[in-house]
């Protein structure tokens, strides 16, 4: 679903709390140019509206010990509907699992895996990923480094 009902001063709130989450509402309000009580007002619609999902703190994986970032790619048995949510619902409960994608191609899904080091993340993949549910195969790719990590999406002003 597309929203096309936005104004500028939504596309400025939403660029601005993309870029910093904590911001105060009166510094927002300052920036897109809008006194507190309305730019309050957007924000909960904007969130109402379920446009803003939620507020998190971007984390430093290496400060809290992941030291590792692994894409895996995974094919399924089957692609039937009942097997997808399945292994889905599996994922789901793997809190080293930071990101699943369902593809389009010969690859099922793409998971962004976060790992302490090697030996546990090969744990992880032999003791949990592997056996899961209705998995063929996993192919996997160790992050050697990362130029770009920008959350959420381009807003046009």
């Amino acid at each position: 679903m597309t929203v096309t009902n936005l104004d500028e001063i939504d596309r400025k709130l939403l660029a601005e709390l993309q870029a910093e989450g904590r911001i105060t509402n009166v510094e927002l309000a300052e920036r897109v140019g809008l006194t507190a009580p309305p730019c309050l007002r957007r924000v909960r619609a904007l969130e109402d509206a379920g446009i803003i999902k939620s507020y998190h703190a971007n984390v430093e994986p290496n400060m809290l010990g992941y030291a590792i970032t692994v894409f895996a790619m995974v094919s399924l048995k089957s692609q039937a509907e009942d097997d997808l949510r399945l292994f889905e619902d599996h994922i789901k409960e793997l809190p080293e699992v930071r990101e699943c994608h369902m593809l389009n191609g010969e690859i099922d899904f793409i998971l962004k895996i976060v790992s302490r080091d090697l030996q546990t993340f090969q744990e992880f993949l032999t003791s949990k990923l592997t056996p899961a549910p209705n998995v063929a195969s996993v192919k996997t790719s160790l992050t050697i480094r990362t130029a770009k990590h920008q959350p959420g999406v381009p807003i046009d002003i």
